[in-house]
């Protein structure tokens, strides 16, 4: 297939994102954003999303529609994916959670923004539908290790889809690396119970062997006691854990599980050691 033009994150600035125009009135077709029943309107099927995930914190959007989704034609969808059921005349490609919002808390429209342009060719897609994604603290790790995929694939390049991702080659491949992992780690991964880095070195492993060198390893560290029932709090090292998995996109939260665990003073002496390096004890 014919690649389309080139395109990185930083045109797709122009495509989709906070500041982009897709989300101010008029930004393509010199038209302000209009209504549309949800029955005109298909989730993108290519969507690297499994689910939606929890959508409580969207329940507004029963009384107001914040910015308007981002679509394309249906003619323009089809022309790239000629086999995808689409009887809708647009597909949402930014906005698929507000979509299914809608479904949900029962608003019967969505105000869209038409932008074929999103659509002129395979990569520009895909891409786009990643930047809607990959930073999200609800997206995670392997969804996105399979949205890399699928650009890579689509590139034909590894380093082609990281520069289009404005991410290093070392990160792509790290990613895809996880998708070699047994379908056991690759759950305990999402779950947060495998820290990514750990992750990383089992996928090097071979497949047979992964679960049990991760068996092994649980087997060594010290037992924690049972969660008391009706306590919902995460363990603290699952705490930790989790904030390892999105440490690459959202380093932040492993600084907030260590001050919940360790609280100042423990900060105070994780920062003396760090400075120390190869010096500490």
């Amino acid at each position: 297939m014919a690649r389309g033009q080139r395109t990185n994150l930083a045109t797709l600035a122009q495509v989709v994102g906070e500041h982009s125009p897709v989300d101010q009135p008029g930004s393509f077709d010199g038209a302000p954003p209009r209504s549309v029943s949800l029955s005109d309107l298909t989730a993108n099927p290519r969507n690297p999303r499994e689910d939606v995930g929890d959508l409580s914190a969207l329940s507004s959007i029963t009384d107001i529609q914040l910015q308007p989704v981002t679509v394309v034609r249906r003619d323009a969808y089809l022309a790239l994916y000629p086999d995808d059921p689409i009887d809708t005349p647009f597909v949402v490609i930014n906005g698929c959670r507000r979509l299914a919002a809608a479904h949900e808390f029962g608003r019967p429209e969505l105000d869209i923004s038409v932008n074929d342009a999103v659509a002129r060719d395979r990569i520009t897609l895909i891409s786009a539908a990643i930047a809607e994604n990959v930073d999200r603290q609800d997206f995670d790790v392997i969804e996105e290790a399979r949205a890399v995929q699928a650009l890579v694939e689509e590139c034909g390049r590894a380093d082609e889809a990281a520069e289009r991702l404005h991410r290093t080659g070392a990160w792509v491949s790290q990613r895809l690396a996880l998708l070699r992992l047994a379908p056991q780690l690759q759950t305990a991964l999402r779950r947060g119970e495998l820290a990514i880095r750990e992750a990383r070195t089992l996928a090097r492993v071979p497949l047979e062997q992964q679960v049990r060198r991760w068996q092994a390893t649980l087997d060594r560290q010290p037992k924690e006691p049972p969660t008391p029932p009706g306590d919902r709090r995460p363990s603290p090292s699952r705490a930790i854990a989790a904030a390892l998995t999105k440490f690459d996109t959202e380093p932040r939260l492993l600084v907030a599980a260590l001050h919940e665990q360790l609280g100042e003073s423990g900060i105070a002496v994780l920062r003396e050691l760090l400075a120390a390096g190869d010096n500490a004890d």
